[in-house]
């Protein structure tokens, strides 16, 4: 199966004081999905989106919203960030002990549903799961803020979970340090979503989106245009 190459930008890397326009601007620039990383101050030592900000943000476009729910509980919300116009809507394996109910959760109220895996998270724990999952999530960082570095040790993850995924239909995505210096080694792996976010906005002029963005594109291009397991 072949699964094409996404570039989900992180507005979480973006000027707050104007996210709507930063949104419009990525997309203008190339950027395939928005990414929305949602943290609760309790799952992860940091607090950014609810529900309402993605609400007001909705409008501005059709391109997918990439839901990263980094909170815990996280059940409670998942029809509130559905209503808010979330097109993709993932929880992390660590936040509950009832992963498949919020798997069933998500699909129905007519989202796809994501998982996540901090660092020290194996992967074998999504065997059981995988009919039910429509995207993986490899975190190669941990969890909380951005512009850290990608950790090297994601790549044997990334490959694994690859092999484990098979002929499925689940996009496997990767959150982290991404850059146009390692995308290739990260497409080569295996995954074929990228989340970039100060890879774009480092430095906040708009004029370069696009440049890093074609960057991260052309590089991961070259690990043969498309991700094929």
């Amino acid at each position: 199966m072949t699964h094409p190459l996404i570039i989900a930008s992180s507005i979480l890397a973006s000027d707050f004081s104007k996210l709507g326009q930063e949104v419009t601007d990525v997309l203008k620039a190339g950027a395939d999905w928005i990414h929305i990383d949602i943290m609760d101050g309790h799952f992860v030592p940091n607090i950014t989106f609810g529900p309402d900000v993605i609400k007001a943000i909705r409008p501005l476009t059709d391109a997918i919203f990439d839901a990263h729910l980094m909170i815990a509980p996280c059940d409670l919300y998942i029809e509130a960030f559905s209503k808010a116009g979330c097109d993709i809507i993932t929880v992390h394996a660590e936040a509950g002990p009832h992963l498949h109910r919020s798997l069933q959760l998500i699909r129905a109220v007519g989202k796809k549903a994501g998982v996540s895996l901090n660092p020290a998270t194996p992967e074998h724990i999504l065997e059981y799961m995988l009919d039910d999952i429509d995207l993986i999530l490899v975190m190669s960082v941990n969890p909380g803020f951005g512009g850290h570095d990608f950790i090297p040790q994601s790549l044997k993850k990334i490959r694994r979970i690859r092999d484990m995924i098979g002929n499925r239909p689940i996009d496997l995505e990767v959150d982290g340090g991404i850059t146009a210096d390692n995308v290739r080694q990260i497409a080569e792996a295996g995954a074929n979503v990228y989340v970039a976010g100060s890879a774009i906005y480092k430095g906040g002029n708009p004029k370069i989106y696009a440049s890093r963005i074609s960057a991260i594109r052309k590089a991961a291009t070259k690990a043969g245009g498309s991700v094929k397991w």
